[in-house]
């Protein structure tokens, strides 16, 4: 340990790496791009993971959407082409034959899929907009961000069929002035007036919304357009626990079942799986994390070697000093250790360097990436991964250093002073 904090053992170190510094730094810019590919490639993913958690951190992870089609096969006496309307009855079925379901969300809406919009008009103001039906559980899949003091639609407004909306942004920007509070206003939908009770925050993970949204009670829905108990499609929400895949494929069995669908009829339904599509993009972020994980490694191994090939050609040139030293009573343990050390030294200073560099890497990649629109955010790297990094690259310039240092041991000092 006495040796390691010598004075002398530095100033020797230092004097064998400045003999050829530009060979040294050659080799040590290996190693300094291997871990400087790990740090990037991972902070990049990660940046990836964390963008997308983000985007879905409004949206339960398991939640899918599901809405009837067209028949492309014969069943039961029904001819192909025939089509598939789903009910408010179907929910009592989904929620009995499926207990993998957490949550399930009937849902009507007016101009989201080419039927015209509704018109909504304050005061001298007016605009057409996409008015949807939602029970008060579709909060639960689908968090809403709910400005000031107003609130989502509740129990009550569904019993009671309540005349209140929620509205987005958009539609708060086109309708009422610039200072004007809407919440308690009214505004005429269709010919029939609603009061404002807030207004929701447009969130870009929801597929088929957008920021000039309007959202009324689905009992209401149902007497303002006389929907009966159609229903336009479902929200679903699984169990955290359960394959979103699986559960797909259990609604849309139930669904083919009570509508007399053919059961290998694969077009009658329709879906956008959340639980899936997460899955699916966390899985590739982890690829690339593991991927940078390799080829980092791999580059690093590659430096490392470099680097003993460099501390062999040193202990070559080396052979008359080394020999002296042996001479005048160093051990073969203190060669050895000298050796080890300047491998080790020349490897965490390349990868200390790679680690700076990648962050400055990550830092500049998360300021160009803060205002756009995309999915990514704060791309880092943990810092137990970092120090796991830095932990394999001491046990590799170790282990690559006892190969030079054990060819430093091995001279002889009488055949070492010879020499020359």
């Amino acid at each position: 340990m006495r040796f390691l904090f010598d004075k002398n053992t530095w100033q020797e170190i230092y004097g064998s790496i400045s003999k050829n510094k530009v060979r040294t730094i050659i080799t040590v810019v290996g190693v300094l791009w291997g871990i400087f590919i790990y740090i990037t490639l991972a902070g990049a993913a990660k940046g990836m993971d964390h963008g997308f958690e983000k985007a879905f951190e409004t949206i339960a992870r398991n939640s899918l959407f599901v809405w009837a089609q067209s028949t492309s096969m014969p069943h039961e006496g029904f001819k192909t082409g025939r089509s598939i309307q789903l009910k408010v009855g179907d929910t009592n079925a989904l929620r009995n034959k499926i207990p993998e379901l957490q949550y399930i969300a009937p849902i009507n809406v007016k101009g989201a899929f080419g039927d015209s919009a509704a018109t909504a008009v304050h005061v001298d103001k007016s605009g057409s907009y996409t008015v949807w039906g939602f029970f008060p559980v579709y909060a639960k899949i689908a968090t809403k961000k709910i400005y000031d003091n107003g609130r989502f639609i509740n129990k009550e407004d569904m019993l009671q069929a309540r005349k209140v909306c929620v509205i987005g942004e958009r539609t708060q920007q086109e309708l009422f002035d610039k200072n004007e509070d809407p919440l308690g206003k009214y505004i005429r939908i269709d010919n029939v007036y609603f009061q404002v009770v807030g207004v929701h925050k447009f969130s870009q993970s929801m597929p088929f919304e957008t920021d000039g949204d309007i959202i009324i009670p689905f009992a209401t829905y149902k007497k303002l357009y006389n929907t009966g108990n159609n229903i336009a499609f479902f929200s679903l929400a699984a169990y955290d626990a359960a394959d979103a895949v699986a559960v797909e494929k259990k609604i849309k069995d139930v669904l083919k079942n009570v509508h007399r669908v053919h059961p290998e009829d694969e077009r009658a339904f329709g879906s956008v799986n959340i639980g899936e599509i997460f899955n699916q993009i966390m899985g590739f972020a982890e690829g690339i994390s593991f991927l940078s994980l390799i080829v980092g490694l791999a580059t690093i191994l590659g430096g490392v070697i470099g680097i003993g090939n460099i501390l062999l050609i040193s202990v070559k040139e080396r052979t008359k000093e080394l020999g002296v030293r042996r001479a005048l009573g160093a051990t073969p343990r203190e060669v050895r250790a000298l050796i080890i050390m300047e491998s080790v030294f020349l490897t965490l200073v390349a990868g200390v360097i790679g680690i700076i560099l990648g962050a400055g890497v990550l830092a500049l990649i998360n300021a160009l990436t803060e205002d756009i629109d995309f999915p990514y955010s704060n791309p880092t790297v943990p810092i137990p991964y970092v120090l796991g990094a830095l932990l394999v690259m001491v046990i590799l310039g170790t282990l690559i250093g006892l190969i030079p240092a054990q060819r430093a041991v091995s001279i002889k000092p009488i055949d070492a002073l010879r020499e020359e």
